[in-house]
C-alpha cells in the first residue's frame, strides 16, 4: 500500500483533465506545505472535535519567512541582549553540528529567548502547525503531517498539477519535536530535532480495515530537517550539507549496557553528555516528557505500552477515525501513569533507573520495556 487515490471513481475525469496539459511538480525530499492546504475535516455531531489549548496557541503575527540575521527587525519589545546574540551568531557563523552515534544536534551561539521564535517560524514555513509551544519547558512539537514529496509523479498527477492533487494521500504521517537545552559552552544552546512516524496498515485479509501504527525511526529525515534548520540559522547550504554528511573518523563502540537485578541501564558517559543523549532518546522513543529537573537528574514521563493498547482490540472505524489517529494517541498518553527516569552521576559513567510517580524503584514489565527502548537508542 504505497499510495492510494481517495476517489477512484473520478479516474475518468482525471484522464480527461490530463489531456489539457499542466506543469510538472517539483521533485523534493520533503514537502509538508501542500498537506496543510487540505480542507478542514468536518466533525459529525456525535463525535467530539479536538480542543484547542491556549497554552499551545501560536500568535498570528508569528507567521512569515524570517531570516536568522534579520529577525530583530520588527521584534519591538524584545530584550536587546537577545537580538544582539542573534545577530552575533549569524555574523560569526557560530552554528555547528554535533553527532554521537546516530544522534545529531545543533550547537548555536545565542540565547533560547532569541532563537525560539526563529525556530518556531522555521516549522511554520515548512507547513506545520505547532501543537506544543512551551518556551519554559524548552519543547515545541508539530502536528502529524503528510510528506507529499513521497507521492508518485505519474502522468496523471504530473499533468493535472495542483487542480485535484488533494485526492492523493500517503499512508504515512510524520511529526517532529524540537528540544532546547542549555549548552555545555557558555552562551550556547543545544537544539535537538527528533522524528516520529506512523503508517497505515491493513489489519484483515479482506484489506477492508486499517490501523495506524508506529513506523521505524528515520534518522535521515531528522538529518534533512537539521540541515534545513542550519540554513535558516545562517549556515551556507553547501557547508550545512558537508557537516551533515561528514563521517566520523573512528568506529563508535557501544556505550550503554543493561544490568541485571534492577541495576538499570549504564551509559558510558559523564552526566552532562548522558543527560542530553537520554533526552533525545526519550523523544525518539515516543515518550511524553512532561517535565525535567536537571539538578536532580529526573525526567518525568508518560509511556504508552503498545501491548496494552493492542490488547483492547482497538480498530479504526470510518474515515474520521483514520484521519484523527493522533487524538487517540494523546488520549492514551494522558491515561498512562507518570513515571520517572532518573539519571545518576557516577563519575565517568551515568546510571539510568526507572521509578514510579513516588520515586520508588519500578520493576514491572513496562519498566523493563522502557529500559530496553532506551538502550536501543543509547547503545
Amino acid at each position: 500500500m504505497k499510495h492510494r487515490l481517495l476517489l477512484p471513481t473520478l479516474l475518468t475525469s482525471l484522464l480527461v483533465l490530463a489531456g489539457c496539459g499542466g506543469t510538472l511538480l517539483e521533485s523534493k525530499k520533503v514537502d509538508y506545505k501542500s498537506a496543510g492546504r487540505l480542507p478542514s475535516l468536518e466533525v459529525p455531531p456525535d463525535l467530539t472535535a479536538p480542543t484547542n489549548d491556549a497554552r499551545y496557541s501560536i500568535p498570528e503575527n508569528s507567521r512569515g519567512s524570517v531570516a536568522f540575521s534579520s529577525y530583530q527587525e520588527g521584534r519591538q519589545g524584545q530584550e536587546a541582549s537577545g537580538s544582539a546574540a542573534l545577530a552575533q551568531a549569524q555574523a560569526d557563523n557560530k552554528v555547528r553540528l554535533e553527532r554521537d552515534g546516530t544522534q545529531r544536534w545543533l550547537v548555536v551561539s545565542g540565547s533560547q529567548a532569541a532563537l525560539w521564535p526563529v525556530v518556531r517560524t522555521f516549522w511554520q514555513d515548512m507547513g506545520f502547525t505547532l501543537t506544543v509551544d512551551q518556551p519554559d519547558a524548552g519543547v515545541m512539537e508539530t502536528d502529524w503531517s503528510e510528506n507529499r514529496a513521497k507521492l508518485p509523479h505519474d502522468i496523471i498527477r504530473s499533468t493535472i498539477g495542483k487542480t485535484l492533487d488533494f485526492l492523493y494521500s500517503m499512508p504515512e504521517r510524520d511529526k517532529f519535536r524540537t528540544r532546547f537545552e542549555k549548552g555545555s559552552a557558555p552562551g550556547a544552546v543545544d537544539i535537538y530535532v527528533s522524528h516520529r512516524g506512523m503508517m497505515e496498515v491493513y489489519i484483515n485479509e479482506g484489506r477492508s480495515e486499517t490501523r495506524w501504527q508506529p513506523r521505524p525511526l528515520d534518522p535521515e529525515l531528522e538529518a534533512e530537517m537539521l540541515q534545513r534548520l542550519m540554513v535558516r540559522l545562517g549556515v551556507d547550504a553547501a557547508k550545512a550539507k558537508e557537516q551533515l554528511t561528514a563521517r566520523p573518523n573512528q568506529k563508535v563502540e557501544d556505550r550503554a549496557r543493561l544490568t541485571p537485578a534492577g541495576g538499570g541501564l549504564i551509559v558510558q558517559e559523564p552526566f552532562d553528555r548522558a543527560w542530553r543523549r537520554i533526552g533525545l532518546a526519550l523523544d525518539r522513543a515516543g515518550f511524553t516528557v512532561e517535565d525535567r529537573d536537571r539538578k536532580r537528574g529526573l525526567y518525568f514521563v508518560r509511556y504508552v505500552d503498545p501491548d496494552s493498547t493492542q490488547d483492547k482490540g482497538k480498530a479504526d472505524k470510518g474515515l474520521l477515525a483514520k484521519l484523527m489517529f493522533w487524538k487517540s494517541d494523546k488520549d492514551e498518553a494522558g491515561k498512562a501513569p507518570q513515571m520517572r527516569v532518573q539519571v545518576k552521576d557516577e563519575k565517568d559513567i551515568s546510571r539510568l533507573l526507572v521509578q514510579n510517580r513516588e520515586g520508588q524503584p519500578e520493576n514491572s514489565d513496562t519498566a523493563r520495556r522502557i529500559l530496553k527502548l532506551l538502550y536501543e537508542q543509547l547503545k
